[in-house]
């Protein structure tokens, strides 16, 4: 009994370690944070669906899943939280009271909510006009063209 109380201290503490830790990483665990996990864990199984189920991913010649790929994918999502991690240690830097991370953050789940969009079109469900219309001018947005501008970049 003595032993079994011990090992569940031993694991509660490094759990209680290794959130503290983590949590102080990326600048907390907000509402803003668990929408960028949100948005990134959606992003991730909704691509791979696309690519297993509907083998109609534009990221392979059969369209269908490739592991190399897949992990590839899991990498970038990897390096978008270190992104996070930087952006918290320049606010410490920059007393910025978290505006840098959090504009991070929101830029990341922009990318995010427009891929799951993508992924949702190459499933073959419609999706409703505004709802395309609004998915363009974000695209042209984050590539730096505004309606009826000719000389974007």
């Amino acid at each position: 009994m003595e032993k079994e109380n011990l090992l569940r201290t031993g694991f509660y503490g490094v759990v209680g370690l290794l959130g503290g830790s983590l949590g102080q990483l990326f600048g907390g665990f907000d509402t803003l944070f668990w929408a960028l996990l949100t948005c990134s864990i959606i992003d991730y199984f909704s691509g791979g669906a696309v690519a297993i189920i509907f083998k109609n991913s534009p990221k392979t010649e059969t369209g269908g899943a490739k592991s190399r790929i897949g992990f590839k994918g899991l990498v970038k999502k990897i390096f978008i939280y270190m992104l996070v991690v930087v952006a918290v240690q320049m606010d410490i830097v920059l007393k910025a009271n978290g505006f840098i991370r959090n504009a991070v953050i929101i830029g990341f789940m922009a990318n995010e909510i427009l891929s799951i969009i993508e992924n949702v079109g190459l499933m073959g469900i419609n999706l409703p006009k505004p709802f395309v219309d609004a998915v363009d001018i974000l695209k042209k947005k984050s590539e730096g063209k505004e309606e009826g501008d000719n000389n974007a970049k």
